[in-house]
């Protein structure tokens, strides 16, 4: 056990050394005598002290040092810990100071410098002898404390005892006075036991249903007038339950063999089961009679079985029904069959008709079938047209058969038309080898599927190469604007179609792609309806008065599926191509032609640049 702690502070070593002797001589080693030069080395002095469970008694401390004050020093010391007397110990200090001291750290005495070892020793025997006496007056006050609270307890416990008894005598009084009247009740209840058991009998002699009880023995107890019915007899006394199904002549349904002994309801719930059973018969001398058997266990207030319980009813309507219900099933499925050719019927024929008139026509048109398409319907709507075609097919198909050109026309076809379906687009028409297609949503749904196009013409062209077959090239116009899309034809022929001046731009876009060497053009109308038009690699290239229009067309290059090396190439020069064709414009030739030379030295594969440098050149 730790010894207690008194701790002296004073920023003279000599003051320190002169109080530690002194204190040791009155005390003897019964104490630890700490020291400390200043406030802060005492604060964490104390600390540590405190942590490491030392008990500090006693702290004595000058007035004047450097730093924090002795009163200051005390009223710190107080927060930390409050039980540890103090005395301050200076000549200098004021009545203010000692004031502060009383009041806020409770000094427990002053000490002037210099001070009578008589004095010092009797009043720091006093201060630790009265830090201990209050240490243990404040044990017995608290001991004192828990005996008063274990004598309130046990007055309390004792009182509680009191009032349990009165009321148990209370309850006690009660339990006689209601012992008396269930005495009464009882006698009450046995009457009506005796009138419920009439009404019992009566209740189970007016239901359409047989009942059978027997007990625990196998002894037959009670049978209704309607089981006595449909068994042909009553009560046979003397029979034991392994012989009811032979006395009853109960048999398996549609059999002669009597019902099994593993599936007896009776001897079932004898054993503690409840059953239903639907295919047993009663066999009388004239008729036989399906039924329908309930078993059930009856316990009694011990959990053991006391009797078994057996209904049953004449199930001959539910049989009859029965059959009858499995003719129409069986009718019914026929009808079913017949019925399920003919949609699967119809479905192929939808299947084929969608070939050739796409859902999202008759959507548009806002029909469901093609069976509701009207001569003559339109709606007017904005769309994305976009036309596509083969480079220099007639000359291709001239090396080929009717049939290789029809094959060849499909292996084209069967890999571009998925891409336009999966960008929400729909093909209105094939012509030859060119594809027409319309986009009913964005404009960006257009763009991507003829970005996507050209790139699988790269995959398509990859497995000709491989096939020993020449390369095609595909060139793809889009323009968007305002449209009619409806039926034309006759009564009895007659074919989709749209019209629009929209289209015949886009058709013109398309053939543009040849004289311009690139493989997709768009409009300003397109272009100005994209989402985020930094999303593509796209440059203005001309202003062209397209066959057909007053008003010259905007038109942009999309080369977002060109070669790596030329797509960079045109991201590079497209300031530069821009301004050239600025100055083309104005007829400053000179100039455009030396911006475009530029852009062909550092992109050589850009026909565009190359086009307007040889146009230049011609003026």
């Amino acid at each position: 056990m730790n010894p207690p702690v008194i701790i002296c502070v004073d920023d003279e070593q000599t003051i320190l050394d002169s109080l530690k002797i002194e204190l040791e001589e009155a005390l003897g080693d019964e104490y630890l005598i700490e020291v400390a030069q200043d406030g802060e080395e005492a604060l964490e002095l104390l600390s540590e002290l405190l942590e490491d469970n030392y008990e500090v008694a006693l702290v004595i401390s000058d007035y004047i040092m450097p730093g924090m004050k002795g009163d200051e020093l005390l009223k710190r010391i107080h927060a930390i810990s409050p039980k540890t007397l103090k005395i301050m110990l200076t000549g200098q200090a004021d009545v203010e100071a000692v004031g502060n001291a009383i009041n806020y750290a409770k000094l427990y005495r002053y000490i002037p410098k210099p001070w009578q070892t008589q004095d010092l020793s009797l009043t720091v025997t006093e201060a630790v002898y009265s830090y201990f006496q209050d240490k243990r007056l404040a044990k017995k006050t608290l001991k004192l404390h828990e005996v008063n609270q274990a004598l309130e307890q046990a007055n309390q416990e004792q009182a509680t005892l009191i009032t349990q008894l009165h009321e148990n005598e209370k309850r006690l009084t009660q339990l006689n006075q209601a012992l008396e009247e269930a005495n009464s009740k009882q006698a009450t209840l046995i009457a009506q036991l005796h009138e419920n058991e009439h009404r019992l009998s009566q209740f189970l002699e007016a239901i359409p249903v047989g009942v059978f009880v027997v007990d625990v023995n196998g002894k037959s107890q009670y049978v209704n007038s309607r089981a006595e019915q449909l068994l042909g007899k009553g009560i046979v006394a003397n029979t034991i339950p392994e012989q009811f199904r032979e006395v009853y002549q109960v048999y398996l349904a549609g059999t002669q063999q009597l019902c099994p002994q593993e599936q007896d309801p009776i001897l079932l719930a004898l054993q503690g089961e409840s059953v239903t059973i639907d295919d047993l018969e009663i066999h009388q001398e004239d008729k036989i009679i399906p039924i329908e058997v309930w078993s059930i266990p009856i316990y009694d207030q011990s959990g053991n079985i006391a009797y078994a319980i057996i209904a049953f009813q004449d199930i001959t309507e539910r049989k009859e029904a029965e059959i009858e219900r499995q003719e129409f099933m069986e009718q019914l499925f026929e009808v079913n069959g017949n019925l399920e050719l003919a949609l699967n019927n119809e479905s192929k024929l939808t299947d084929a008709a969608e070939r050739f008139v796409p859902k999202k026509f008759l959507s548009i048109l806002g029909h469901q079938s093609l069976v509701d398409v009207q001569l003559g319907e339109a709606v007017q709507q904005d769309m994305s047209v976009l036309f596509a075609d083969i480079r220099s097919f007639t000359t291709l198909s001239e090396s080929m058969t009717p049939q290789d050109n029809f094959n060849f026309i499909n292996a084209y076809l069967s890999r571009m038309s998925p891409v336009i379906s999966e960008y929400q687009g729909f093909i209105d028409k094939y012509i030859g080898d060119a594809i027409m297609a319309l986009f009913s949503g964005e404009a960006d749904n257009a763009v991507k599927a003829g970005i996507a196009m050209l790139y699988k013409l790269v995959e398509y062209n990859q497995h000709r190469a491989n096939s020993s077959y020449i390369p095609i090239n595909i060139g793809i116009g889009i323009n968007t604007g305002s449209l009619m899309l409806g039926t034309v034809g006759e009564q009895n022929r007659m074919d989709g179609t749209v019209i629009s001046d929209a289209v015949n731009v886009a058709s013109r876009l398309e053939k543009l792609t040849k004289c311009y060497g690139v493989p997709l053009l768009i409009s300003q109308q397109t272009f100005v309806r994209l989402k985020d038009q930094q999303q593509y690699a796209v440059r203005f290239i001309d202003r062209v008065q397209v066959k057909g229009k007053s008003q010259l067309v905007t038109v942009y290059e999309v080369f977002d599926a060109d070669e790596p090396r030329i797509k960079e190439g045109k991201l590079v020069t497209k300031s530069a191509f821009e301004e050239a064709w600025l100055l083309y414009n104005q007829q400053s030739f000179r100039k455009a032609a030396q911006l475009f030379a530029d852009c062909l030295q550092q992109n050589p594969g850009d026909n565009v640049a190359q086009i307007y440098l040889e146009r230049c050149q011609e003026y």
